[in-house]
């Protein structure tokens, strides 16, 4: 069962979001929050799988909270909520290497989607925020353009895989290997590319077009 944290300022909403989510028998709601540092603090002390976490709060919002909380927790998934349909939010968020953007006008079942396609290593962006967010992803210099990517071949046929939100089981089965091979793949990728998790790589095979446009 995945521990869950709700990070939101309005307690009437994280009352709403963990009836929802604990319809599912997987998805347990231990912890719940009002701002990003009460955030921190929980997790200082609680072992969390999953963070569902708002935009716009006082104290921390959920950009500085998500960049704070993957530098120290990189393993922790967290889906970004908001009401806003901002494609600052959701850059920003995919940046600090959040693993997923939702609005809260999202139907129920979509929530719980994207709890789950977070925690098999899916990138889940709302339909609205992706129409604005790829195309700004896209644009890029003409030396970004041809600049060569220092993959092996299967390298980059893994790289577009993730890109395209691809799990390390569906790659696997795809590829004939192994699950632990799969992931060994994406450390050494990781690795040449400098980056730092599988959302950030999935950016960098849209902006290096390894993804099918």
């Amino acid at each position: 069962m995945w521990r869950v944290l709700l990070v939101e300022d309005q307690a009437i909403v994280r009352q709403g979001l963990k009836v929802i989510l604990e319809q599912d028998e997987n998805i347990n709601v231990v912890q719940e929050a009002e701002n990003g540092e009460e955030a921190i603090a929980i997790l200082e002390k609680h072992l969390i799988d999953f963070i569902m976490m708002d935009v716009r709060m006082p104290v921390m919002n959920g950009i500085e909270a998500t960049r704070q909380i993957k530098q120290r927790w990189p393993d922790i998934k967290i889906l970004i909520l908001t009401t806003f349909n901002d494609d600052e939010y959701a850059l920003e968020g995919l940046k600090e290497g959040a693993n997923g953007f939702l609005l809260k006008t999202s139907e129920s079942d979509k929530l719980i989607e994207a709890v789950y396609s977070c925690m098999s290593g899916g990138m889940t962006i709302h339909e609205e925020v992706a129409a604005k967010v790829m195309p700004r992803l896209l644009k890029r210099s003409k030396s970004e353009q041809t600049a060569d990517v220092p993959l092996t071949e299967r390298e980059l046929v893994i790289t577009k895989l993730i890109g395209e939100g691809w799990t390390n089981k569906e790659i696997a089965e795809e590829l004939y290997l192994s699950i632990g091979t799969v992931k060994n793949y994406l450390t050494q990728i990781l690795q040449k590319t400098g980056l730092r998790d599988r959302t950030q790589l999935a950016i960098y095979a849209v902006k290096h077009h390894i993804t099918d446009d």
